[in-house]
């Protein structure tokens, strides 16, 4: 069956050290990190969108701005784990599916740390 996709995308630039195997830590190194969320679903709703722009920008805005120009080690959403991509893009998925809907649900979050590098984490 068909379905919609919807993306909306942002950035933000903040530093990151990951730890290593061994327990030590890379050195701390910053990035223009780019997130890019996707909303999926077969059906539009009344106004025939499949999810307000209008909603997601502003909360993902919103999450952009917790970690700009910030350590995100220091941030408590990464205290008990290494700030990886792939980390980073599973913090954006579980605030983000609060604005699933009747017809749209969040399928995946990519984030971009450097170009060509990415990590994305999809909502089965």
């Amino acid at each position: 069956m068909p379905s919609y996709e919807v993306s909306v995308s942002g950035w933000f630039s903040a530093a990151h050290q990951l730890r290593l195997i061994d327990g030590s830590y890379e050195p701390l190194h910053g990035h223009n990190w780019r997130v890019t969320v996707t909303y999926a679903g077969e059906q539009l709703d009344e106004m025939g969108v499949l999810i307000d722009f209008t909603i997601v920008k502003p909360r993902l805005e919103e999450l952009l701005r917790r970690f700009h120009d910030r350590n995100l080690n220091d941030q408590p959403a990464f205290r008990d784990g290494s700030p990886s991509a792939e980390m980073v893009a599973r913090y954006f998925a579980d605030q983000l599916c609060e604005l699933d809907t009747a017809t749209a649900r969040l399928r995946t979050v990519e984030v971009e740390e450097a170009p060509g590098c990415l990590a994305r984490f999809v909502i089965s």
